[in-house]
């Protein structure tokens, strides 16, 4: 049979699991299909789901229609959850994305759009909710070709063979109209082809409800997918993580290559830390029911045990590294556990969360003893703080919001940190040097083993990964960095493995203060990608509101009775503007967001000044060294250091890093 993995993705309410539920009743997969708002719908498998009747985590299930395998994965629909959502289109060979018919298109489905475009996701829309009032199909198909993609067609008009939709097709394509015009057809093959490669968007319209149009998206599904040619050599893809209902560690995986089988051995990399394990169980998940199967080819989705060190987008067997989210959330939040709770407890059961889920991003503050989450909003503070109170027992709440800022360097700066109580010894030197915006953190080496034997090296290098390191600016993460070490030196007989730790973190903090005191710190906040509708007669005060925001746009387009204006806009500034769009427009503007990156502050001094971060006083995160004289350690201020330091480093060394060098790590 052909087989296909198919998501369902939308914007929330726009009746995406009640598809999805009516797919597998018309498939005869299920007996009856569940309802959202009974709490009783098969996909919809955890209660926290069922009781606010939105999709909080993908869940899959299989149906077969007409010769074709479909394996469905319901993707969360919420704004809160579209990470989840994110995740899930690694695990994707199509995509259904609904739109409400009396909504239409919203900022959320832009989103999302965007996202499958970037995945290269080839995709059928589905304008559910056709009972209710609205607009009429020519309308909505208009609408769906402006806002989505002039490849929007009538699936139905499309697979009748309809000339003016054929049309509309061939157009799409140059080997498509010359075969469009010698026949005046369309060879199914051509349609397929045409589907794949994301030149065209077949449209179906029904209510699933009322399982209408249901049967039409079967049937057109079945008829042009294109099963793809995988590998022989086994690779797979980590999508997602979750926990079972008896408390296992899940790991979901779409298999690329070969096949994936029970008590199979399989290998990664933690952290630049090697790892190997044996795949205990390998599921197939029907809603909340599975069966145990001894093995999965390629191309299919299954749920296994046994795998503890894979996170979502691990890449497994010869599976290349994936690309980095583009969503990811911006805000953080305290999390305020109760009086007398066990606060070394939480954050164990935050971290377990965050395996899940690694956008959580789960920070320890030494100094002020506080635990911090970044989330994406509100709805996802419930959820964090429900999943807290079943599998832990704990009761929290959360502090307000605050913008999560991150700090990086300009030019390269060097920093020497060296530990040295008595019986202790070690020195590191390292550099610090810039990277492009959205690069992260990265590791490497140019030391000489006559200097510093490999295994400390590497040690060093473990050191300098395990921890996000602070800025001196505001004491936010550093970002967009290479660390590198240039020099070290060890004692034959005093140096224990901690000792490089302290000397680790000291020399990036060193190397990170003396860059502050030349200027070469610079703050970086969050910015949105907006894209801004609105009335032609509201284009004023929409550029009054960007102006006062800081946003950077281009010249708004106009289209008919609105206009489009789209730009970047620091997310600090964005608030509850949507909920002021839809106020001064009478509810006929929308904005779409989409994480643009991080980028330099625009008003870096105030949020300096607010912090009042006095790196000096972080002593967790301390710039200066311990000596050691007269058989005593000491102290020595961080500006001190290189005068005292044990270590030289060729100037070589200090050019700006090539790829040709040692090899580095990514975190």
């Amino acid at each position: 049979m052909r087989q296909a993995v198919v998501g369902l993705l939308a914007h929330v309410d726009a009746g995406k699991t009640t598809l999805a539920e009516a797919m597998l009743a018309t498939a005869g997969a299920i007996r009856a299909a569940g309802r959202v708002d009974s709490g009783d719908s098969h996909l919809d498998t955890d209660a926290m789901e069922r009781e606010r009747g939105i999709t909080i985590f993908s869940s899959s299930a299989a149906l077969d229609w007409d010769g074709a395998h479909l394996m469905l994965v319901d993707a969360p629909g919420h704004v809160d959850f579209s990470a989840e959502a994110e995740r899930t289109l690694q695990a994707l060979d199509y995509a259904i994305l609904v739109v409400g018919a009396n909504d239409g298109v919203q900022g959320h489905t832009e989103t999302l759009w965007d996202l499958l475009e970037r995945h290269a996701i080839p995709t059928f829309v589905f304008v559910n909710k056709c009972d209710l009032e609205n607009a009429g199909r020519e309308e909505l198909l208009a609408e769906l070709s402006a806002r989505l993609s002039m490849g929007c067609v009538d699936a139905a008009a499309l697979l009748a063979g309809d000339a003016e939709a054929l049309e509309e097709a061939a157009a799409s394509d140059e080997a498509a109209l010359e075969e469009y015009l010698e026949s005046g057809a369309l060879a199914s093959g051509t349609l397929r082809r045409l589907i794949a490669e994301r030149a065209v968007f077949p449209c179906f319209f029904g209510a699933a409800l009322r399982d209408d149009g249901v049967r039409e998206l079967l049937d057109g599904l079945s008829d042009l997918i294109v099963e793809k040619d995988w590998p022989t050599e086994f690779s797979a893809r980590v999508y997602r993580v979750s926990r079972s209902a008896r408390g296992e560690r899940l790991a979901w995986v779409k298999v690329t290559g070969g096949d994936l089988r029970a008590k199979m051995q399989l290998a990664g990399s933690d952290r630049g830390a090697p790892w190997q394990e044996k795949v205990n169980e390998v599921r197939l998940y029907q809603g909340a029911s599975f069966e145990t199967v001894p093995e999965v080819p390629a191309g299919r989705i299954c749920a296994v045990t046994g795998l503890t060190h894979v996170v979502p987008g691990s890449a497994l067997g010869a599976e290349p590294a994936g690309e980095r989210p583009v969503l990811a959330p911006v805000l953080s939040y305290q999390v305020i556990p109760e009086p007398g709770s066990d606060v070394s407890a939480l954050v164990r059961a935050l971290r377990e969360l965050a395996d899940e889920d690694p956008l959580l991003g789960v920070t320890w503050q030494e100094q002020l003893q506080e635990a911090h989450v970044q989330l994406m909003g509100e709805v996802q503070q419930d959820v964090i703080a429900e999943l807290l109170r079943e599998r832990y027992g704990m009761s929290v709440t959360f502090g307000p919001g605050g913008i999560l800022y991150k700090e990086t360097v300009t030019a390269p700066a060097e920093g020497v940190g060296h530990f040295e109580p008595l019986r202790h010894y070690a020195e590191a030197r390292l550099s610090v040097e810039p990277l492009p915006r959205g690069a992260g953190v990265e590791f490497g080496t140019r030391c000489s083993t006559d200097d510093l034997d490999l295994n400390w090296q590497r040690l060093v290098l473990t050191n300098a990964m395990e921890r996000d390191h602070l800025g001196p600016l505001a004491g936010a993460p550093l970002t967009d960095v290479r660390i590198t070490l240039l020099a070290g030196r060890a004692h034959p007989k005093h140096t224990e493995g901690g000792d490089f730790r302290q000397a680790t973190y000291r020399a990036v903090r060193q190397a990170l203060m003396g860059a502050r005191e030349r200027g070469e710190c610079l703050l970086l906040e969050p910015w949105y990608r907006f894209r801004l509708t609105v009335p032609a007669d509201r284009v004023g005060r929409a550029l009054t509101d960007l102006t006062r925001m800081a946003a950077v746009f281009e010249a708004p387009a106009a289209s008919g009775e609105t206009a489009r204006i789209t730009g970047e806009v620091p997310a600090s500034e964005v608030g509850e503007y949507a909920l002021e769009v839809a106020r001064y427009t009478g509810g006929r503007g929308r904005i779409s967001l989409e994480l643009a990156g991080y980028l330099p502050c625009h008003n870096a001094d105030e949020v300096i000044a607010a912090a009042a971060y006095d790196p000096e006083a972080d002593l967790p995160n301390t710039p200066d060294s311990v000596f050691c004289s007269h058989g005593a350690g000491h102290t020595v201020k961080w500006y001190d250091v290189p005068e005292h330091a044990h270590t030289e480093v060729d100037p070589a060394r200090l050019r700006p890093y090539r790829a040709a060098d040692a090899a580095f790590f990514s975190k």
